[in-house]
Order: C-alpha cells, then sequence, then structure tokens
C-alpha cells in the first residue's frame, strides 16, 4: 500500500496523456513532454555519473577495458545515464587538432564509448566543448582565431567573434554527423545519445548582463537542431540566477559569471534545465550545516522554478563532495548524495520537475591519477555504492509503477476494442454517415 497515493497520481497522469502514446513508443529516444522526459511512451528518470575521461582513455585500445569496467559497474549499481566529453581540443592525444582538423584514433575512442554505453543500457549527455583550459575549452579556440590574425582581447571573444564561433559551429556538425565505425550509426540518429550539451559551465564574466552568453545560446541551440531534431540538448548551466530574476539573485553563492538560469533555459531549443551543486566549493568559508541548508533551498528554488515558470524537466548534471575537505568523512558525503537523491524522488513522486542526478565523478579502479577528491570508485565506497544503488532502485519503481499503469490502459482499450467491433471499426461514428 506504500505507493498507493503514488500509483493514483500516475494514473491521472497517463490517463490525461494516454493519447499521446503511440506517437512516441518504440523508437528508443529520450524526448521531453512538458516537465517529463519520456521514454519510449512512459516518464523516465534518471540516475546516472559524470565521467569526463572516457573517450580519453578509449582513444588507446589497450586502455578500453577502463571505459567497459566503468559502465558495468555503473549498469550494476542501476545507473543509467552518463555525461561525457564530446571534445578535445588541441594538446595531448586531442580529438581536434586545429580547427575542422580531427584525430581519426581519437573519434574511434568516441565510437567505442557509444557503443560500449548502447552495450550496457546506459544513455549519453554528450558535452561540445569547455569553458575552462582542460581539454582546450574556449582558451584553445581563441587561440586558434589568434592564430589567424584576430585581435580578441579576451577568452569571452569565443561567445562574440563570428570566425571562432564558426570553428565551435564546424565541431558541432563534424560530431552529429560522426558514422560510428563500431555501431554504423551515424551519432544524430543513435537513442543511446540522450542530449547534447551545448558547453560545460558556460560562463562570461566580460558581461555581466547576461546578454553575450544568451546570444550565443539563442544562435547555437538554434544551429544543433538544425542539423539534429531527434536529440534533446541541454545549455551546460550550474544554475545560477541572473538579471531576469534580480529576487533570485541573492541566492547564488557570491557569483555573477553572466549566466541566467531563467533566460537561458526559455530559449525554445533548449530541451531541458540543468543545475550543478558544490556547496563545499562554493561555501568553503561555511560549516557542514550551513552548507546542507544552501543545498536544500538551491534544489528546491530550481526545481520549483523548472516546474512553474520554465514548464521542462530538471536535470542535476553535477554534484559531489571532495574527500579533500577539511573534516571529511564518508558519512558526510553520503548524507549529502542522500540529501540530493530525496529532493529528486520526492519531485519525481509528486510528478515534479526533477528527473535525475548525476554525480561527479566515477573512476574505475587503477585509475589514481584522476582522482580529485570527488572520485568514487564502487567498489572502493560500498557505502556510497549503496546509497545510490538505493535511488536507482526508488526511480525503477516509479518507472515501473507508470509501465503498469500504461499497459492496464492497452488491456483496457483492448477489451473496450473487443466487445465493440463495429464501433471501434468505423471508429465511433453514427449510423448513416
Amino acid at each position: 500500500m506504500k505507493h498507493w497515493a503514488l500509483t493514483l497520481f500516475l494514473a491521472l497522469l497517463i490517463g490525461q496523456q494516454s493519447h499521446h502514446v503511440q506517437v512516441e513508443a518504440g523508437d528508443d529516444f529520450i524526448r521531453t513532454r512538458g516537465t517529463h522526459f519520456m521514454l519510449n511512451g512512459s516518464p523516465y528518470y534518471a540516475n546516472g555519473f559524470n565521467a569526463y575521461w572516457l573517450m580519453y582513455f578509449a582513444t588507446d585500445p589497450s586502455q578500453r577495458g577502463k571505459v567497459s569496467a566503468a559502465f558495468r559497474e555503473a549498469s550494476n549499481h542501476g545507473l543509467s545515464v552518463a555525461r561525457t566529453w564530446a571534445f578535445s581540443d588541441g594538446g595531448y592525444r586531442p580529438l581536434q587538432f586545429s580547427p575542422g582538423y580531427y584525430n581519426e584514433q581519437a573519434f574511434k575512442g568516441l565510437d567505442f564509448v557509444v557503443a560500449e554505453a548502447r552495450r550496457y543500457g546506459i544513455k549519453l549527455v554528450l558535452s561540445l566543448v569547455n569553458n575552462y583550459e582542460s581539454f582546450g575549452g574556449k582558451k584553445q579556440y581563441v587561440n586558434w582565431a589568434r592564430s589567424q590574425g584576430q585581435y580578441l582581447s579576451s577568452d569571452d571573444d569565443f561567445f562574440r567573434n563570428p570566425l571562432v564561433k564558426g570553428y565551435y559551429k564546424n565541431h558541432v556538425k563534424t560530431v552529429l554527423n560522426r558514422y560510428n565505425t563500431m555501431t554504423g550509426v551515424i551519432y544524430k540518429n543513435d537513442p543511446t545519445i540522450m542530449a547534447w550539451e551545448l558547453m560545460n559551465e558556460p560562463r562570461c564574466t566580460s558581461d555581466p548582463s547576461g546578454r553575450t552568453i544568451q546570444a550565443w545560446i539563442m544562435e547555437m541551440a538554434s544551429y544543433v537542431k538544425s542539423i539534429d531534431r531527434n536529440h534533446l540538448l541541454e545549455a551546460g548551466l550550474e544554475g545560477f540566477y541572473g538579471q531576469t530574476t534580480p529576487q533570485r539573485k541573492s541566492l547564488n553563492p557570491g557569483f555573477n559569471i553572466g549566466t541566467d538560469f531563467i533566460a537561458n533555459n526559455r530559449v525554445p531549443w533548449i530541451d531541458f534545465a540543468t543545475v550543478h551543486s558544490y556547496p563545499d566549493q562554493w561555501l568553503t568559508s561555511s560549516n557542514e550545516q550551513n552548507q546542507l541548508s544552501f543545498l536544500n533551498n538551491w534544489l528546491d528554488t530550481h526545481i520549483q522554478d523548472a516546474q512553474f515558470v520554465l514548464r521542462k524537466p530538471l536535470l542535476l548534471t553535477e554534484f559531489g563532495k571532495s574527500w579533500k575537505d577539511p573534516g571529511y568523512s564518508t558519512y558526510q558525503r553520503d548524507l549529502l548524495f542522500n540529501t540530493v537523491y530525496y529532493k529528486i524522488y520526492s519531485s519525481a513522486k509528486r510528478g515534479g520537475a526533477a528527473a535525475g542526478g548525476l554525480f561527479w565523478q566515477l573512476l574505475t579502479e587503477g585509475m589514481d591519477s584522476f582522482r580529485d577528491g570527488y572520485d568514487i570508485v564502487l567498489s572502493e565506497s560500498p557505502s556510497t555504492a549503496n546509497v545510490i544503488a538505493q535511488q536507482s532502485h526508488r526511480l525503477y519503481q516509479i518507472r515501473k509503477i507508470f509501465a503498469r499503469m500504461r499497459n492496464v490502459e492497452r488491456w483496457k482499450r483492448a477489451r473496450w476494442a473487443r466487445r465493440n467491433p463495429w464501433f471501434s471499426r468505423n471508429r465511433g461514428k453514427p449510423i448513416g454517415n
């Protein structure tokens, strides 16, 4: 009986939406309908993880076992979405040597990542460029333009300079149209990919008004959709409020970096909102209790705004707690994970906008040089792994109840059609028509 209220809500929701079901059934692409993700006609909730390093390791065939191990361990804990980089600009073992010139070995590494995700039933969120210098990012794009004689005074010219924007668009086009050498499926046609991300944590401190990033998101989101209508698209935002909601800006943890959670996510081609949360990074001088209080308020506010203002799903695409924090304990990390997971589950079971969370970051054994403090090796962290698996189970139960209700609706319609064959054949038309 513990699910009776949830079942009643789902029954009402299914009843309202059943006339749409057939349109989306069976193609395995994740869509959105209102504030929900949908997969093959049923609402979809994602418990997932970040693993930015997947393509980097897969570029070296001798290291691909790490990728397979990560997906296998994730799948065993019910994790169903992975967020990773579909970029590596310049530098060591790049995907893109220079604008328009690609490393086929690296691309085959990304092909392998997509193929393995498909094998383990994991959907991918693929990010297309970095705000930061790691793996090239906007700084590398700006330097490429400078080498062509462009006078650019700031890395933020990434968002403004026509030549740089052309470089970025070319990368988008190249990745979306990539023919996967292992699956035989072009990326833009592959339902293994859940969504594209325009940029990892876009920031433009030179224009705190937000106009620069707003214009860039509008232009690039439209461009992505002109190539690929199959996949969802998100901007990569951390969730900071901007000029359109001055009453919300006090919630920001002291950052003014030129993004606007409401305005940016209102762009028509942006399908769902994202939020990140790192209380230990953002509130370094606060104690554990204050950081948890911030986290609760941060999530509550964004879930409400996604539900009632944006009317789009919300995915918490990064969160975590570092073992490098002073006074760290596994208990504190598990408490933070449970806090995040409870907010997501509470929203989901009420039919709210929160659709899942992706922790930062999953590693597998033998990756010590990639440990950044937020790393989780499931086999080495049994209590945290248990918290993660429990959340996967809870979200799976919601999906299962939806699927059961959908099957009941189908059975009722089929039974009614068998009992009323003439009416069913004539679609209810009155006699004589």
